[in-house]
């Protein structure tokens, strides 16, 4: 798949479903020589595992990382954003690569390297599924230290995936500066009380 280029550097991203949060993607260039077991769809893997997986890639792996923020996704959409989250991490990548394969079926506009789109690509490549457990702990992360500063929502659970309890909690507790104002259910609580009807 790497097409004889090197180094290849597989891409994903993490959080293109959430009412909350950025997007987080990363980008993994593998050394053959020391590449850690068990590489897997991060969505496969307990985050206990994807943890451990993560420190490690961070210790034998080129890794870059690179978010959208909230605005960004309302101002540009989320496919817009999670590919330039994507171009952000192979950016800060500490070596250029020759190659890059995506995860899905579209190339970020505006990547300038030579690149191929995978579907399914974080079960299909080890690069790919790499940046995927990369991409998903760091969102985590981030998502957990959120739900300190915003308790009641169930971030450090729901990762501000659309879950029934962060839904009533949306109705309940209103909309925190970290939600998605482009994303339907969000959208809706702002909008409710402005509709006036005849």
């Amino acid at each position: 798949m790497d097409r004889g280029q090197t180094p290849v550097a597989g891409v994903d991203e993490a959080g293109r479903g959430p009412l909350a949060g950025p997007v987080v993607a990363a980008a993994v260039i593998l050394d053959p020589a020391c590449i850690p077991g068990g590489l897997d769809d991060s969505k496969v893997l307990s985050a206990k595992r994807r943890e451990v997986l993560c420190a490690a890639l961070f210790e034998v792996a080129q890794v870059g990382v690179g978010i959208a923020t909230v605005e960004e996704i309302d101002e540009i959409n989320i496919l817009r954003a999670s590919h330039l989250a994507m171009c952000r991490a192979i950016e800060a990548l500490p070596v250029p690569p020759a190659h890059v394969l995506i995860d899905g079926n579209l190339i970020p506009r505006g990547l300038l390297l030579s690149a191929e789109a995978i579907v399914k690509g974080d079960a299909r490549s080890q690069s790919i599924a790499a940046a995927s457990i990369v991409a998903k702990t760091r969102r985590d992360a981030i998502m957990v230290d959120l739900a300190q500063q915003h308790p009641g929502y169930g971030w450090e659970r729901n990762a501000g995936y659309p879950s029934k309890s962060h839904k009533l909690a949306l109705q309940n507790l209103g909309v925190t500066p970290h939600h998605r104002r482009s994303f339907k259910p969000v959208h809706n609580i702002l909008y409710q009380g402005k509709i006036v009807t005849p």
